[in-house]
Parts: structure tokens; sequence; C-alpha cells
């Protein structure tokens, strides 16, 4: 196989090429496209024009993205080019590949869930790179000319395509505010009695709803411009991740992780302040500190000994609605390490869990009374030109059956106050809220 690119002329906005493949794929009866929008591969978004996005069994969820061609580079590529390669997702109950798990307390086995895990393969993307440059890229043994001529075109036609409906249909269906703060409280005593240093509790919030997935992710996606968006789509449903947090970009031998913990509102200019608040909260720093500490020991397990290191150490970043701390861990991988074996590793992400992993992942599934599903899971792409790169799937709109749902949570430490974590929850939770809300409401 050979990678073969192709520069575009247009200065079409990502969202407006979405919509506009999303029309071709309805028009032709393909199956829909898929997108990684913000600062993936270099700095890239990555639009797949249409790709059948399948389940996966739980046991091979790891394996599949290993399953690559050996590709040559076409003289002159770019550095950052993708080419092509698996998109999809794993689930966050991965790490309890049963399901629903009906006996936990206030459990619903009776809604309709996504696949645990789906991936899709496509042998050509739409990319634009750092520069606003737009690329037609495939993987290919053949001749890619009338390909690229015709995604060429819808590339540079694509400008101003007329945005479609976000709106929920009823009565958002809040968690339990009493049965979370209990959780809350029941974790800060299991942190008391030493079973464990810290957990992430979570919540899920519910929709009804009729609109476009895809608009919802487009929409959403230029509203708050998230570092590692993502959206996948299928028989099974849809999954529009808007995710400011990088599971996992591995390159070569180098693999690298930007765990975030630690929140504070950011809802203008009067809470400009609360990047001080943030930088002075020995919680929200001992909560990212023993991340950091986790997602080290996770990569220590398949790491070169001595190679493992965090260059990047509790820095204030602005995202949507949100203050958050961002640290970062490096390391480098022996020869012949493959992503199934990191992934075994590392999953499920360590800023969404606990420490230590084990423990925490038994108390969450004790106190928390629905799945997660996609939510604390990962979205990314595998290619076998540009790398492997995984979001955490925070911030995450999960479609199906009339219904988007989404989760929230926020890390619980030995002096975490129940109120004040619901109330993170709900700060948490606004911005997707306000993409389902309809005009004047």
């Amino acid at each position: 196989m050979r990678l073969v690119v192709r520069p575009l002329e247009s200065a079409a906005a990502a969202t407006d090429v979405l919509r506009a493949l999303e029309q071709r794929a309805s028009d032709r009866g393909l199956p829909p496209p898929a997108a990684l929008t913000g600062n993936w591969f270099g700095g890239s978004t990555v639009l797949v024009p249409s790709v059948r996005v399948l389940p996966v069994e739980p046991d091979t969820a790891f394996d599949v993205i290993e399953r690559q061609p050996e590709v040559t580079r076409e003289p002159g590529a770019p550095e950052d080019a993708v080419g092509g390669g698996w998109i999809g997702y794993l689930g966050y109950e991965l790490t309890d590949p049963s399901g629903a798990r009906p006996d936990r307390p206030g459990a619903r086995p009776d809604r309709r869930r996504l696949p645990v895990t789906a991936w899709g393969w496509t042998d050509h993307v739409l990319r634009r790179d750092r520069r606003g440059q737009w690329w037609f890229e495939t993987i290919t043994e053949g001749d890619s000319h009338a390909r690229a001529e015709e995604l060429g075109a819808l590339v540079a036609e694509a400008a101003g395509r007329k945005a479609g409906n976000t709106a929920g249909a009823g009565t958002v269906v809040v968690p339990d505010a009493d049965r979370h703060r209990k959780s809350v409280r029941r974790c800060v005593e299991e942190i008391a009695d030493g079973e464990i240093f810290q957990a992430n509790i979570c919540s899920r919030f519910a929709v009804p709803f009729t609109g476009s997935p895809l608009e919802l992710f487009a929409t959403g996606s230029a509203r708050f411009d998230p570092a590692r968006a993502a959206y996948v789509a299928g028989d099974w449903g849809a999954v529009a991740s808007l995710s400011p947090e990088l599971f996992l970009a591995r390159h070569g031998r180098v693999v690298r992780s930007s765990p975030i913990k630690g929140t504070t509102p950011r809802r203008g200019p009067e809470d400009d302040h609360n990047a001080d608040v943030l930088r002075g909260s020995r919680k929200d720093i001992a909560e990212n500190v023993m991340i950091v500490d986790m997602s080290r020991n996770d990569l220590g397990r398949v790491a070169r000994t001595g190679t493992v290191t965090t260059p990047k150490l509790l820095r204030v970043e602005a995202h949507p609605g949100v203050w958050h701390l961002v640290s970062e861990v490096r390391a480098e991988l022996p020869p012949d390490t493959g992503d199934a074996e990191l992934l075994r590793a590392t999953f499920p992400p360590a800023s969404v869990t606990g420490a230590p992993k084990v423990r925490a992942l038994e108390i969450i599934s004790e106190l928390e009374s629905d799945p997660r599903e996609v939510y604390c899971g990962a979205v990314g792409m595998s290619s076998p030109v540009g790398g492997t790169e995984l979001n955490v799937a925070i911030r995450t709109l999960e479609y199906s059956a009339g219904e988007v749902a989404f989760g929230v949570g926020g890390g619980i430490t030995a002096d975490s106050d129940a109120t004040a974590e619901w109330q993170e929850c709900l700060t948490k939770a606004a911005p997707l809220l306000s993409l389902l809300e309809r005009p004047g409401e």
C-alpha cells in the first residue's frame, strides 16, 4: 500500500465540510461520515467521508487497531499526514464487559445501550492541517484520481452550509442529586478507611432528542472549539465527543498522556479570578498529582525503564465553561510493543478512575447506579501512517433510540465536600445542556 496526498483549494470550515459529507452519504445511501476536530495528529482536523463503524467483541477491542497494512509514503507527503486507519471508540464498560450490571441499585437494564466498543476502517480522509490547508489523503494500491477530484469539489463548495436541528424534545432527566452526594460521602469514607486514595464519581443526564446527532457535534465543535472532539456513528446510534482531554498519543515508540483533574467555573470575565483559585486549591492540586502518579504507573508497566517523565505539571488552562488543571506524562516504549499491549496497561484512563485503579474501579461500580457506556472511555483513530491518538471521552453526548445521554463527574479526595462535588457536576453539564436548548429557552 502507498500513501497518496493531494492539496485541495478551499477555505471552508471543518463543520461545513462535515455537513456536506453527511448530505452526500444520505443522498447515496452510504454509511455516515466521522470526524476528529481540534488538535489531532500535529494540529489537524480529520474528516472521514463515509465509514461503516461496527460493534466489536469486548475481548478483541484492543486488538482490532493493530490490523494495519504496511504503507510507503509518496515523495513530498506532509509529515503530519494520516491517510486512513481505524476510527471508533472504546467504551468504559470494557471494565465490566457483562454490561448493564442489573445488580446495581437503581440500574436501568431496560434502556437501550450503545455497543461497548465500535471500530471502522477507512482508506481515505480529508484533513485540514494547522495552517488551514485542506488535503485529500488515501492509502491505496490503485488510482485515486477520481475520488480526489470528487471530494476536492465537495470541499471547495462546502462553505456556508446551513446548520441543522440540535434541539432536545422534552424534559431533561436530571440525576438524583441526593444519591450523588451520598455516593461522594461513601467514597470519602472508603478513603478514610484506607481502601483508596481517590476515585471519580459520576452521574448521568438524559434528554429526549429529535435533532441530528451530527449537527449536535458540528454546533458543539464550532461553539466550544474542544481540543479533542470526535464523532462516529452507525446503525447503533452516534457518539459526539466534545472532549478537551488527550488519553494517549502514540507516534512510533513515544507515547504521551495529558490528564486533566481540577475544575473551577469559567462563565465569563467575572470568573477570570477562578484560574488563580484553581492554582491555589490544595484539593485540586492533590487530585491532579495523584492522577499524574497513576498515569506514570500505567505507562511504566510497558515503558522502557527510566523513560517515564512529566514535562508539564499543574498547568491552568481555559476550556469551555471551566478552568482545568492539566499535566502531561511521556514515555518511550520498547521495540515491538503494540497498541493492544499499551491499552491493556492503561485503559480506562487514569483521570476518570482513581487510585489505586483496581480497587477504585470496584468502588465506582458499587456507587454508580447507571453504566457509564462510552463516557470515560476513549474515542479516536489509529493510522498506519499517523500513529494512534485517543481522547478521554468526557463532555461526550451519546445518541441512541431517540435519546441523548451524557455523564458528568469529578475526582473525590479525603477533603471533598458532597455539595461542592454536585455543583461541579452541574457546572460541567451546563455547556452540554445549552446545546440541547430549543430557541428562546
